[in-house]
Protein backbone atom coordinates (compact mmCIF):
# COMPACT_ATOMS: atom_id res chain seq x y z
CA UNK A 1 0.00 0.00 0.00
CA UNK A 2 1.77 2.92 -0.77
CA UNK A 3 1.10 6.73 0.62
CA UNK A 4 2.39 10.29 0.07
CA UNK A 5 4.01 13.03 2.67
CA UNK A 6 4.52 17.05 2.22
CA UNK A 7 8.86 17.09 2.72
CA UNK A 8 9.97 20.81 2.62
CA UNK A 9 13.54 20.50 1.52
CA UNK A 10 15.97 22.95 3.33
CA UNK A 11 17.24 24.30 -0.10
CA UNK A 12 18.33 27.96 -1.04
CA UNK A 13 18.03 26.89 -5.01
CA UNK A 14 14.09 25.96 -4.91
CA UNK A 15 11.52 27.35 -2.14
CA UNK A 16 8.94 25.65 -3.66
CA UNK A 17 7.45 22.56 -2.38
CA UNK A 18 7.59 19.80 -3.53
CA UNK A 19 5.66 16.03 -2.94
CA UNK A 20 7.20 12.94 -2.02
CA UNK A 21 6.12 9.36 -2.47
CA UNK A 22 6.89 6.60 0.38
CA UNK A 23 8.97 4.00 -1.55
CA UNK A 24 9.43 0.53 0.39
CA UNK A 25 12.89 2.11 1.81
CA UNK A 26 13.77 5.49 0.79
CA UNK A 27 11.52 8.65 -0.38
CA UNK A 28 11.76 9.72 -3.84
CA UNK A 29 11.10 13.26 -5.22
CA UNK A 30 8.26 13.17 -8.01
CA UNK A 31 10.92 15.24 -9.65
CA UNK A 32 13.53 13.31 -11.67
CA UNK A 33 16.84 14.19 -9.91
CA UNK A 34 16.68 14.04 -6.38
CA UNK A 35 19.11 15.99 -4.39
CA UNK A 36 20.79 14.97 -1.88
CA UNK A 37 19.07 17.53 0.63
CA UNK A 38 16.07 15.65 0.01
CA UNK A 39 16.81 12.36 1.43
CA UNK A 40 15.52 10.91 4.27
CA UNK A 41 17.30 8.93 6.87
CA UNK A 42 16.60 5.41 6.95
CA UNK A 43 16.01 5.51 11.06
CA UNK A 44 13.79 7.95 10.33
CA UNK A 45 11.52 6.23 7.56
CA UNK A 46 10.99 3.50 9.76
CA UNK A 47 9.45 5.65 12.61
CA UNK A 48 7.33 6.88 10.70
CA UNK A 49 6.63 3.55 8.64
CA UNK A 50 6.17 1.63 11.64
CA UNK A 51 5.54 4.28 14.87
CA UNK A 52 5.71 1.61 17.28
CA UNK A 53 8.74 -1.44 16.77
CA UNK A 54 7.09 -4.81 15.84
CA UNK A 55 9.57 -6.54 18.17
CA UNK A 56 7.46 -4.57 21.22
CA UNK A 57 4.55 -6.90 20.68
CA UNK A 58 6.32 -9.65 20.34
CA UNK A 59 8.45 -9.61 23.39
CA UNK A 60 7.70 -12.36 26.55
CA UNK A 61 7.68 -9.16 28.81
CA UNK A 62 4.90 -7.27 26.79
CA UNK A 63 2.81 -10.43 26.10
CA UNK A 64 3.07 -11.64 30.04
CA UNK A 65 2.24 -7.43 31.05
CA UNK A 66 -1.15 -7.90 28.38
CA UNK A 67 -1.91 -11.14 30.48
CA UNK A 68 -1.42 -9.71 33.86
CA UNK A 69 -3.79 -6.63 33.27
CA UNK A 70 -6.65 -9.19 31.24
CA UNK A 71 -6.61 -11.09 34.68
CA UNK A 72 -8.71 -9.30 36.49
CA UNK A 73 -11.47 -9.65 33.95
CA UNK A 74 -10.46 -13.48 33.18
CA UNK A 75 -11.16 -13.79 36.95
CA UNK A 76 -14.44 -11.85 37.10
CA UNK A 77 -16.00 -14.31 33.78
CA UNK A 78 -15.01 -17.02 35.94
CA UNK A 79 -16.68 -16.43 39.57
CA UNK A 80 -19.74 -15.25 37.45
CA UNK A 81 -19.35 -18.68 35.71
CA UNK A 82 -18.98 -21.05 38.74
CA UNK A 83 -20.55 -18.91 41.58
CA UNK A 84 -23.99 -21.36 42.60
CA UNK A 85 -26.51 -19.49 41.23
CA UNK A 86 -29.90 -18.70 43.38
CA UNK A 87 -32.84 -20.72 42.62
CA UNK A 88 -35.86 -19.63 41.27
CA UNK A 89 -38.88 -18.91 43.61
CA UNK A 90 -41.54 -20.45 45.01
CA UNK A 91 -44.19 -21.15 41.93
CA UNK A 92 -47.11 -19.18 42.34
CA UNK A 93 -49.54 -22.03 41.99
CA UNK A 94 -47.92 -24.34 44.72
CA UNK A 95 -47.70 -21.91 47.18
CA UNK A 96 -51.54 -21.49 46.91
CA UNK A 97 -52.12 -25.09 47.04
CA UNK A 98 -49.95 -25.67 50.33
CA UNK A 99 -51.75 -22.25 51.62
CA UNK A 100 -55.62 -24.17 51.12
CA UNK A 101 -54.23 -27.48 52.53
CA UNK A 102 -52.67 -25.42 55.86
CA UNK A 103 -55.94 -23.40 56.41
CA UNK A 104 -58.35 -26.54 56.06
CA UNK A 105 -55.25 -28.43 58.43
CA UNK A 106 -55.73 -25.40 61.07
CA UNK A 107 -59.47 -24.33 61.23
CA UNK A 108 -61.31 -25.17 64.57
CA UNK A 109 -63.81 -27.38 62.26
CA UNK A 110 -61.29 -29.31 61.04
CA UNK A 111 -59.65 -32.73 62.82
CA UNK A 112 -56.61 -30.14 63.96
CA UNK A 113 -57.49 -31.06 67.53
CA UNK A 114 -55.62 -34.15 68.87
CA UNK A 115 -58.29 -36.67 69.76
CA UNK A 116 -58.22 -38.45 73.29
CA UNK A 117 -60.61 -41.32 72.25
CA UNK A 118 -58.10 -43.26 71.03
CA UNK A 119 -54.32 -44.12 71.87
CA UNK A 120 -51.83 -41.56 70.43
CA UNK A 121 -50.04 -42.27 67.01
CA UNK A 122 -46.69 -41.23 66.10
CA UNK A 123 -46.88 -40.15 62.54
CA UNK A 124 -43.28 -40.96 60.81
CA UNK A 125 -42.94 -38.19 57.69
CA UNK A 126 -40.37 -39.16 55.00
CA UNK A 127 -38.57 -36.98 52.55
CA UNK A 128 -38.01 -37.74 49.20
CA UNK A 129 -36.18 -37.31 46.02
CA UNK A 130 -35.06 -40.88 45.47
CA UNK A 131 -36.66 -44.37 45.91
CA UNK A 132 -36.66 -45.91 49.64
CA UNK A 133 -33.67 -47.88 49.08
CA UNK A 134 -34.04 -48.54 53.33
CA UNK A 135 -37.24 -49.76 52.92
CA UNK A 136 -37.01 -53.27 53.63
CA UNK A 137 -35.22 -52.42 57.22
CA UNK A 138 -38.26 -50.21 57.93
CA UNK A 139 -40.32 -52.99 57.28
CA UNK A 140 -39.40 -54.78 59.83
CA UNK A 141 -38.94 -52.00 62.22
CA UNK A 142 -42.88 -51.68 61.87
CA UNK A 143 -43.31 -55.87 61.61
CA UNK A 144 -43.83 -55.24 65.21
CA UNK A 145 -45.67 -52.39 65.35
CA UNK A 146 -49.88 -52.27 66.48
CA UNK A 147 -50.79 -50.20 63.27
CA UNK A 148 -53.32 -47.75 65.86
CA UNK A 149 -49.74 -46.68 67.46
CA UNK A 150 -48.34 -45.58 64.24
CA UNK A 151 -49.16 -43.26 60.78
CA UNK A 152 -46.72 -43.31 57.84
CA UNK A 153 -46.58 -40.34 55.14
CA UNK A 154 -44.07 -39.77 52.20
CA UNK A 155 -43.63 -36.65 50.24
CA UNK A 156 -42.05 -37.64 46.98
CA UNK A 157 -40.33 -35.69 44.52
CA UNK A 158 -42.81 -35.79 41.33
CA UNK A 159 -40.51 -35.05 38.99
CA UNK A 160 -38.29 -38.01 39.84
CA UNK A 161 -39.51 -41.38 38.89
CA UNK A 162 -39.81 -42.98 42.31
CA UNK A 163 -40.73 -46.85 43.03
CA UNK A 164 -43.73 -46.76 44.90
CA UNK A 165 -44.21 -50.25 46.63
CA UNK A 166 -47.42 -52.16 46.11
CA UNK A 167 -47.71 -53.70 49.63
CA UNK A 168 -46.44 -53.76 52.87
CA UNK A 169 -47.28 -50.55 55.11
CA UNK A 170 -45.46 -47.97 52.78
CA UNK A 171 -48.57 -49.13 50.28
CA UNK A 172 -50.54 -46.01 49.33
CA UNK A 173 -48.56 -43.46 51.82
CA UNK A 174 -47.50 -41.33 49.45
CA UNK A 175 -48.92 -37.97 49.96
CA UNK A 176 -51.22 -36.64 46.76
CA UNK A 177 -50.18 -32.48 46.97
CA UNK A 178 -46.25 -33.33 46.52
CA UNK A 179 -44.41 -30.55 44.60
CA UNK A 180 -40.94 -30.36 43.13
CA UNK A 181 -38.20 -30.07 46.26
CA UNK A 182 -34.16 -28.56 45.89
CA UNK A 183 -31.75 -29.13 47.81
CA UNK A 184 -30.72 -25.52 49.94
CA UNK A 185 -34.15 -24.29 48.77
CA UNK A 186 -37.37 -23.21 50.76
CA UNK A 187 -38.77 -25.84 48.78
CA UNK A 188 -38.15 -27.94 51.39
CA UNK A 189 -39.59 -26.12 54.29
CA UNK A 190 -42.55 -26.27 51.90
CA UNK A 191 -42.26 -30.17 51.91
CA UNK A 192 -42.09 -30.57 55.37
CA UNK A 193 -45.34 -28.49 55.99
CA UNK A 194 -47.20 -30.51 53.60
CA UNK A 195 -46.33 -33.37 55.25
CA UNK A 196 -47.45 -31.43 58.26
CA UNK A 197 -50.73 -30.88 57.33
CA UNK A 198 -51.56 -33.92 55.73
CA UNK A 199 -50.63 -35.96 58.54
CA UNK A 200 -53.31 -33.47 61.00
CA UNK A 201 -56.22 -34.10 59.27
CA UNK A 202 -55.59 -37.60 58.00
CA UNK A 203 -55.69 -38.56 61.92
CA UNK A 204 -56.57 -36.64 64.92
CA UNK A 205 -54.59 -39.29 67.43
CA UNK A 206 -51.14 -38.27 65.61
CA UNK A 207 -49.54 -36.72 68.24
CA UNK A 208 -45.67 -36.61 67.29
CA UNK A 209 -44.27 -35.75 63.92
CA UNK A 210 -41.05 -37.42 63.59
CA UNK A 211 -39.58 -35.84 60.23
CA UNK A 212 -36.80 -38.08 58.36
CA UNK A 213 -35.35 -38.76 54.93
CA UNK A 214 -34.74 -41.93 52.43
CA UNK A 215 -31.31 -42.42 53.99
CA UNK A 216 -32.49 -42.29 57.58
CA UNK A 217 -32.26 -45.68 60.24
CA UNK A 218 -34.22 -46.38 62.98
CA UNK A 219 -31.69 -46.63 66.14
CA UNK A 220 -34.26 -48.77 68.24
CA UNK A 221 -37.51 -50.94 68.05
CA UNK A 222 -40.89 -49.37 67.71
CA UNK A 223 -41.57 -50.12 71.27
CA UNK A 224 -38.68 -48.50 72.59
CA UNK A 225 -39.40 -44.90 70.40
CA UNK A 226 -42.82 -45.20 71.32
CA UNK A 227 -42.27 -45.44 75.04
CA UNK A 228 -39.02 -43.23 74.97
CA UNK A 229 -41.83 -40.45 73.98
CA UNK A 230 -45.01 -40.59 74.95
CA UNK A 231 -44.41 -42.73 78.52
CA UNK A 232 -40.66 -42.48 79.97
CA UNK A 233 -40.30 -39.93 82.31
CA UNK A 234 -36.60 -39.83 82.37
CA UNK A 235 -35.70 -39.88 78.92
CA UNK A 236 -35.18 -36.22 77.84
CA UNK A 237 -32.24 -35.87 80.44
CA UNK A 238 -32.09 -31.92 80.16
CA UNK A 239 -36.21 -31.68 81.82
CA UNK A 240 -34.16 -32.50 85.44
CA UNK A 241 -32.95 -29.27 85.17
CA UNK A 242 -36.46 -27.63 84.51
CA UNK A 243 -37.48 -25.79 87.88
CA UNK A 244 -40.96 -26.82 86.36
CA UNK A 245 -39.84 -30.57 85.69
CA UNK A 246 -41.98 -31.83 88.56
CA UNK A 247 -45.38 -30.77 86.48
CA UNK A 248 -44.21 -32.78 82.99
CA UNK A 249 -45.96 -36.03 85.38
CA UNK A 250 -48.64 -36.90 87.00
CA UNK A 251 -49.49 -39.98 89.10
CA UNK A 252 -46.31 -41.12 87.59
CA UNK A 253 -47.92 -40.77 84.01
CA UNK A 254 -46.50 -37.82 81.40
CA UNK A 255 -48.73 -35.14 80.87
CA UNK A 256 -46.46 -32.52 79.15
CA UNK A 257 -44.55 -33.16 75.79
CA UNK A 258 -42.32 -31.24 74.27
CA UNK A 259 -41.00 -30.99 70.67
CA UNK A 260 -37.34 -32.41 69.85
CA UNK A 261 -36.06 -29.91 67.65
CA UNK A 262 -32.12 -28.62 67.43
CA UNK A 263 -32.14 -25.20 68.07
CA UNK A 264 -28.49 -23.03 67.40
CA UNK A 265 -27.75 -19.48 68.45
CA UNK A 266 -23.52 -19.40 67.99
CA UNK A 267 -22.66 -21.31 65.06
CA UNK A 268 -19.62 -19.50 62.74
CA UNK A 269 -21.73 -19.41 59.33
CA UNK A 270 -24.73 -17.92 61.05
CA UNK A 271 -24.31 -14.10 59.99
CA UNK A 272 -23.49 -15.04 56.06
CA UNK A 273 -26.60 -17.16 56.27
CA UNK A 274 -28.77 -14.20 57.83
CA UNK A 275 -27.76 -12.01 55.55
CA UNK A 276 -27.58 -14.39 52.30
CA UNK A 277 -30.80 -12.81 51.30
CA UNK A 278 -29.35 -9.25 51.48
CA UNK A 279 -28.63 -6.98 54.77
CA UNK A 280 -31.76 -5.99 55.47
CA UNK A 281 -33.92 -8.66 53.65
CA UNK A 282 -35.48 -10.48 57.23
CA UNK A 283 -35.85 -7.09 59.36
CA UNK A 284 -37.76 -6.17 61.08
CA UNK A 285 -39.20 -9.79 61.23
CA UNK A 286 -36.44 -11.70 62.43
CA UNK A 287 -33.62 -9.47 64.12
CA UNK A 288 -30.28 -11.23 63.38
CA UNK A 289 -30.38 -11.79 67.46
CA UNK A 290 -33.20 -13.94 67.34
CA UNK A 291 -31.98 -16.34 64.01
CA UNK A 292 -31.30 -19.70 65.20
CA UNK A 293 -30.02 -23.04 62.81
CA UNK A 294 -30.46 -26.99 63.42
CA UNK A 295 -31.33 -30.01 61.93
CA UNK A 296 -34.15 -30.07 59.46
CA UNK A 297 -34.89 -33.94 61.03
CA UNK A 298 -36.88 -33.05 63.90
CA UNK A 299 -40.42 -34.66 66.16
CA UNK A 300 -42.61 -32.26 66.75
CA UNK A 301 -45.66 -32.30 69.17
CA UNK A 302 -49.34 -31.49 67.27
CA UNK A 303 -49.25 -28.11 69.46
CA UNK A 304 -46.20 -27.37 67.25
CA UNK A 305 -47.17 -28.66 63.68
CA UNK A 306 -50.22 -26.29 64.00
CA UNK A 307 -47.90 -23.64 65.50
CA UNK A 308 -45.83 -23.97 62.11
CA UNK A 309 -49.12 -24.73 59.88
CA UNK A 310 -50.50 -21.26 61.32
CA UNK A 311 -47.55 -18.97 60.14
CA UNK A 312 -46.94 -16.24 57.55
CA UNK A 313 -45.11 -13.95 58.68
CA UNK A 314 -41.90 -15.39 58.84
CA UNK A 315 -43.03 -17.63 55.79
CA UNK A 316 -42.72 -14.42 53.94
CA UNK A 317 -38.94 -14.15 54.68
CA UNK A 318 -37.46 -17.52 54.51
CA UNK A 319 -39.57 -18.27 51.29
CA UNK A 320 -37.14 -15.45 49.47
CA UNK A 321 -34.77 -17.02 47.29
CA UNK A 322 -30.74 -16.47 48.38
CA UNK A 323 -28.23 -14.96 46.61
CA UNK A 324 -25.94 -17.86 46.44
CA UNK A 325 -27.46 -21.30 47.28
CA UNK A 326 -24.49 -22.57 48.98
CA UNK A 327 -24.96 -19.76 51.64
CA UNK A 328 -28.55 -20.41 52.38
CA UNK A 329 -30.08 -24.11 53.68
CA UNK A 330 -33.14 -22.30 54.87
CA UNK A 331 -34.53 -25.31 55.84
CA UNK A 332 -31.92 -25.70 58.52
CA UNK A 333 -33.44 -22.22 59.58
CA UNK A 334 -36.56 -22.03 59.66
CA UNK A 335 -38.40 -24.30 62.26
CA UNK A 336 -35.54 -23.11 64.84
CA UNK A 337 -35.87 -20.02 64.78
CA UNK A 338 -39.87 -19.66 64.48
CA UNK A 339 -39.60 -22.19 67.43
CA UNK A 340 -37.57 -20.68 69.23
CA UNK A 341 -39.25 -17.11 68.57
CA UNK A 342 -42.73 -18.51 69.73
CA UNK A 343 -42.21 -21.21 72.41
CA UNK A 344 -38.67 -21.41 73.60
CA UNK A 345 -39.49 -23.47 76.97
CA UNK A 346 -41.48 -25.93 74.75
CA UNK A 347 -38.88 -27.21 72.98
CA UNK A 348 -36.11 -29.12 73.96
CA UNK A 349 -33.09 -27.64 71.90
CA UNK A 350 -31.83 -30.66 70.75
CA UNK A 351 -32.86 -33.32 67.83
CA UNK A 352 -33.17 -37.49 68.03
CA UNK A 353 -31.64 -37.55 64.84
CA UNK A 354 -27.36 -38.47 64.94
CA UNK A 355 -25.39 -37.22 62.38
CA UNK A 356 -22.06 -37.36 61.56
CA UNK A 357 -20.81 -33.95 60.38
CA UNK A 358 -17.07 -35.36 60.44
CA UNK A 359 -15.23 -34.64 56.76
CA UNK A 360 -18.27 -32.86 55.45
CA UNK A 361 -18.07 -32.59 51.63
CA UNK A 362 -20.09 -29.50 50.03
CA UNK A 363 -22.63 -29.60 53.16
CA UNK A 364 -23.40 -33.08 52.93
CA UNK A 365 -23.32 -34.96 56.07
CA UNK A 366 -20.59 -38.62 56.52
CA UNK A 367 -22.48 -41.11 54.71
CA UNK A 368 -21.95 -44.37 56.00
CA UNK A 369 -20.56 -47.49 53.76
CA UNK A 370 -21.43 -50.78 54.29
CA UNK A 371 -17.70 -51.50 55.30
CA UNK A 372 -18.79 -49.27 58.66
CA UNK A 373 -21.96 -50.94 59.24
CA UNK A 374 -21.31 -52.81 62.81
CA UNK A 375 -23.06 -53.06 66.02
CA UNK A 376 -20.37 -50.67 67.82
CA UNK A 377 -21.19 -48.38 65.00
CA UNK A 378 -24.72 -48.53 66.44
CA UNK A 379 -24.16 -48.79 69.93
CA UNK A 380 -22.17 -45.44 69.31
CA UNK A 381 -24.78 -43.89 67.46
CA UNK A 382 -27.22 -43.47 70.44
CA UNK A 383 -24.95 -42.21 72.61
CA UNK A 384 -26.35 -38.52 73.53
CA UNK A 385 -25.50 -35.83 75.96
CA UNK A 386 -29.35 -34.34 76.42
CA UNK A 387 -31.34 -37.84 75.85
CA UNK A 388 -31.17 -41.41 76.89
CA UNK A 389 -30.73 -42.08 73.63
CA UNK A 390 -30.51 -41.10 69.97
CA UNK A 391 -33.31 -42.69 68.46
CA UNK A 392 -32.77 -42.14 64.32
CA UNK A 393 -29.37 -41.63 62.63
CA UNK A 394 -28.36 -40.39 58.54
CA UNK A 395 -26.83 -41.37 56.77
CA UNK A 396 -26.63 -44.51 55.26
CA UNK A 397 -25.81 -45.22 51.34
CA UNK A 398 -28.22 -47.50 49.73
CA UNK A 399 -26.04 -50.55 49.57
CA UNK A 400 -25.76 -50.66 53.41
CA UNK A 401 -29.18 -52.21 53.36
CA UNK A 402 -27.66 -55.77 53.31
CA UNK A 403 -25.30 -55.36 56.56
CA UNK A 404 -28.13 -53.46 58.51
CA UNK A 405 -30.55 -56.41 57.56
CA UNK A 406 -27.96 -58.52 59.17
CA UNK A 407 -27.59 -56.70 62.56
CA UNK A 408 -31.66 -55.66 62.74
CA UNK A 409 -32.52 -58.20 64.99
CA UNK A 410 -30.15 -59.05 66.61
CA UNK A 411 -28.77 -55.15 67.21
CA UNK A 412 -31.18 -52.57 66.28
CA UNK A 413 -34.46 -53.78 67.22
CA UNK A 414 -32.71 -55.34 70.33
CA UNK A 415 -33.34 -52.85 73.58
Amino acid sequence: MSSSIIHSPISTHSPKLQSFNISSSSFSPSSSSPSPSSSIPLSLLSCIRHPFPSSMFSTPFILSFSLLLSLPILVFLLATTLQPHPLPPIPLTDELDDLRLFHRATTPSSSSHLSSSSSRKIAFLFLTNTDLHLLPLWNRFFRTAKASLYNIYVHADPTVNITRPKEGVFHDRFIPNAKRTFRASATLISATRRLLATAVLDDPANAYFAVLSQYCIPLHSFNYIYHSLFISKTFDLTSNSDPNSSRLTQYGVRVKYKSFVEIISKEPRLWKRYVSRGRFVMMPEVPFEEFRVGSQFFVLTRKHALLVLKDRTLWRKFKLPCFRADQCYPEEHYFPTLLSMQDPNGVTHYTLTRVNWTGTVAGHPHMYKPKEVSADLINELRKSNYSSSYLFARKFSPDCLRPLMGIADSVIFRD
